[in-house]
């Protein structure tokens, strides 16, 4: 994570002010000065940040704040809904048409990847509303991006409708006829994208609007553009009255200038954000939720929402059984990494928690690719082996045939071998915990992870070694 991220510096400001029950407006300022900075240096728009400051010093100020119980936490949470407030306080959804077509038009400057979120938008209507979709292929300056649209659609099993380099108009009108004819539930029209905004692009955007009416039109933006895409976000919308926008290459711990400048500076809403290249990378913008990742208090409903979407529930019930009865073995281990890869990696997994910060910033070091190299290993192993684990545990003659096999050390073996080791100890610990322990476990999740033991020495140093 960077130093002068917005999330760590954002993290730091509060951390100097949460714990204390006592607060002065001296100490407010101290703290209005190094968010400001923070909101800064991720390139939001200067005026969002002088009115942000403003409002949460107007509210924070107050005697009621400075005299009452925990200002410090009180603050945290003025900070957190002024967050909340900008980026549009209320996740909004998409705007279906209760019967026929649904169209949708996606606008955006060329290399914001607006084609990508296209796919990723088809993958997610498909699944979360169980319809239709169409892509028609409209970007007609750029021969790259009909092939780009055809290839993702061929990928994803979405219909691309494209007629070549004609007027973008016939090919939309076209489109729109044959989505009707075919009985698709919705289109999804992919427009011209160009380096810059120019009166030739607007003027056939907006002839584009008027034959297609489509109940939403959808800005893609790059988030690596700070407070310019709140710009070129505005420009777009005094023109074609946007209805949503798209936040794409969006890292939620260390960007954020786009996300709290584009409703505020444009008004159109950030209806959903991408991160990543997989097509299920792809998720509701949820203000709230954002504000908690930000300031990095966790985002346990959309890790929840992923577990859901990734983790078949019988099987998930059945290792828990097998970890309870102390039978988990490593297929079982094979299956829960399986399951992790599916919710991405595990320094974004771990970002999801709250109080999982430290642990995260570890993690962030952790080549996912250790997992692959395991399931390698475990497809190493006979079936036998892999059902019981004492087998390997001991005999040394299996554990060089095992990794030997799978071309790695024993020592790697031998890591394994301790991950398995370590999800038994985890849950015994957890089943031995009474509800006043659980309860501090789900504040504090760091309590579950093995302790290492601090040697001790003896003499005078207790606890220490001499260097010699």
């Amino acid at each position: 994570m960077a130093e002068n991220s917005l999330s760590s510096r954002l993290q730091m400001a509060m951390r100097r002010i949460s714990g204390r029950g006592f607060l002065t407006e001296k100490d407010i300022d101290e703290m209005m000065r190094e968010v400001r900075l923070s909101l800064l240096e991720a390139d939001v728009n200067f005026k969002v940040v002088k009115q942000f400051i403003n409002n949460i010093k107007e509210q924070a100020v107050g005697e009621k704040i400075l005299k009452g119980l925990n200002p410090g936490q009180q603050v945290v949470k003025i900070v957190h809904d002024e967050l909340k407030r900008v980026m549009g306080d209320e996740a909004e959804g998409l705007r279906y048409n209760l019967s026929g077509l649904t169209t949708i038009m996606t606008i955006g400057l060329q290399g914001s990847g607006k084609t990508t979120a296209i796919g990723k938008l088809g993958v997610y209507i498909r699944k979360a509303e169980k319809k239709k979709v169409l892509f028609i292929a409209a970007d007609v300056y750029r021969p790259a991006a009909i092939e780009q649209l055809a290839t993702i659609g061929k990928q994803i099993d979405i219909d691309v409708y494209e007629e070549g380099l004609i007027d973008a108009r016939t090919i939309v009108k076209n489109g729109l006829n044959y989505a009707k004819e075919k009985r698709f539930d919705v289109v999804i029209i992919d427009t011209a994208g160009r380096l810059h905004i120019d009166e030739k692009m607007m003027q056939e955007l907006i002839d584009v609007k008027e034959i297609a009416k489509p109940n939403e039109i959808l800005l893609t933006v790059d988030a690596m553009t700070g407070q310019d895409a709140a710009n070129i976000a505005k420009s777009f919308h005094d023109q074609l009255s946007a209805t949503g926008a798209i936040l794409t290459k969006l890292d939620g711990d260390t960007r954020g200038g786009a996300a709290l400048s584009i409703k505020e500076v444009s008004g159109i809403p950030i209806k959903f954000s991408s991160n990543g290249e997989k097509m299920d990378a792809f998720e509701v913008f949820h203000p709230e939720r954002m504000a908690q990742r930000i300031l990095g208090m966790g985002d346990v409903l959309t890790l929840i929402e992923k577990a859901t979407d990734a983790i078949d529930e019988d099987e998930a019930k059945s290792m828990m059984d097998k970890l309870m009865s102390d039978t988990f073995n490593y297929n079982d281990l094979l299956k829960q990494f399986k399951m992790i890869k599916r919710m991405g990696s595990m320094s974004k997994i771990l970002g999801f928690i709250p109080g999982m910060g430290k642990v995260k910033e570890a993690a962030s070091q952790v080549d996912d690719k250790q997992f692959e190299k395991m399931g390698v290993l475990i497809t190493s192993m006979t079936e036998h082996e892999r059902k019981d684990p004492n087998l390997i545990d001991k005999s040394s003659r299996r554990r060089e045939r095992i990794a030997k096999g799978a071309g790695m050390s024993v020592a790697e073996l031998n890591r394994l071998r301790q991950a398995l080791d370590a999800q038994k100890k985890m849950m015994k610990k957890m089943m031995s915990m009474d509800e006043k322990q659980l309860e501090s476990l789900s504040k504090n999740p760091t309590q579950a992870l093995p302790q290492s033991k601090q040697k001790k020495g003896k003499g005078k140093n207790k606890g220490q070694f001499k260097r010699r």
